[in-house]
């Protein structure tokens, strides 16, 4: 057993952070390196927290372990220091479940309430007529929400809608395995843990059967080769002409062809768009013009004390790892997340 780890932090953490992740043992040496790491520290490092900052095989031969920055890792997968086969590699995974949680319900009742429209009457300082016949939302109790994806964000998301009375349904690529992985990072009492809230879990295969059910349907999965375009044509004609697309995941994972044809075309009823194909998105893209669709610059999982979360992760893989168990929200190389 090694006696001592060298970590390298490549992240702005304050030094309130860093005391936290070295008093976490005396055997990490835990040294901030931002916003470059210097060569000698690669050349030394046994663990590395990073973001963007990737060396290459070469640089970090003894480099056993890196700790991402964030939920998604299909950035990173083209870096060679990432399909190392000597190096393990971990996610934030989790820590964004309620904050995007709430954000998918803000955008369901901003849809439902058509918060949208009445902004616009504010606006123009206008008093629309019948006003009660034109804001009359459906209440939420008998509507349906569709999950794409049922990881940590999906199963929160379900809970809380849950308690709205909705009901609920999901989508996941093993629907024969309901129940939460024990590897899966999962904050204190959220989610679904065994997998009871849906009324049904659908196949990845069967998405369009399960869109053609729902109000909403919100996406949730990775991106990987085989979910690039998950949400397309087929999928959007299924749906009903008053339901929302709300994608919090990876603008790819939508055909934003067959989303702009859709939307302009009425086949859906609108949508709620954190993420794009294209980032940041240019100002002459069709999609700032779309009918019924609300915008927002990939910040759902954004939250007050971000970094904080991600130290909790980070604390609890670099305690499992100094006690030889297995490490929290690892990549499935083969897989892509």
């Amino acid at each position: 057993m090694q006696d001592t780890y060298n970590v390298v932090v490549s992240m702005d953490f304050t030094d309130a952070l860093m005391e936290r992740l070295r008093a976490i043992s005396p055997r990490l040496n835990v040294v901030r390196y931002f916003p470059r790491v210097d060569d000698s520290a690669w050349a030394e490092a046994d663990i590395a927290y990073t973001l963007f900052n990737f060396p290459t095989p070469e640089q970090a031969p003894r480099l056993r372990w890196i700790q991402l920055h964030t939920a998604g890792m299909d950035y990173a997968l083209d870096k060679p220091i990432i399909q190392h086969e000597a190096v393990t590699v971990t996610s934030t995974s989790g820590i964004h479940a309620r904050q995007i949680a709430n954000y998918c319900l803000m955008m369901m009742l901003a849809h439902n309430f058509q918060l949208p429209r009445m902004l616009r009457d504010q606006a123009q300082a206008h008093w629309p007529d019948k006003q009660h016949r034109l804001y009359a939302p459906i209440p939420m109790h008998q509507q349906t929400l569709g999950i794409a994806g049922y990881g940590t964000i999906g199963r929160e998301l379900a809970r809380v809608a849950q308690a709205l009375g909705m009901r609920v349904l999901a989508s996941k690529r093993d629907p024969r395995k309901p129940a939460e992985s024990a590897q899966e990072y999962t904050p204190p009492g959220t989610g679904d843990p065994e997998g009871n809230i849906p009324e049904r879990i659908y196949p990845s295969e069967a998405l369009a059967s399960m869109a053609a059910e729902c109000d909403y349907l919100v996406v949730t999965v990775p991106l990987t080769p085989s979910t690039r375009h998950l949400v397309g044509e087929k999928v959007l004609r299924a749906m009903k002409p008053t339901a929302q697309l709300i994608n919090i995941a990876r603008g790819e994972l939508v055909d934003t062809e067959a989303l702009l044809k859709a939307l302009h075309e009425g086949w859906i009823g609108g949508a709620a768009l954190d993420v794009y194909e294209q980032e940041p998105l240019p100002a002459d893209h069709p999609l700032w013009r779309a009918p019924n669709v609300i915008m927002s610059p990939h910040v759902s999982g954004n939250s007050v004390g971000y970094h904080e979360l991600c130290v909790e992760v980070f604390s609890e893989n670099l305690r499992r790892f100094l006690d030889q168990r297995p490490l929290l929200n690892v990549l499935n190389k083969q897989v892509g997340y």
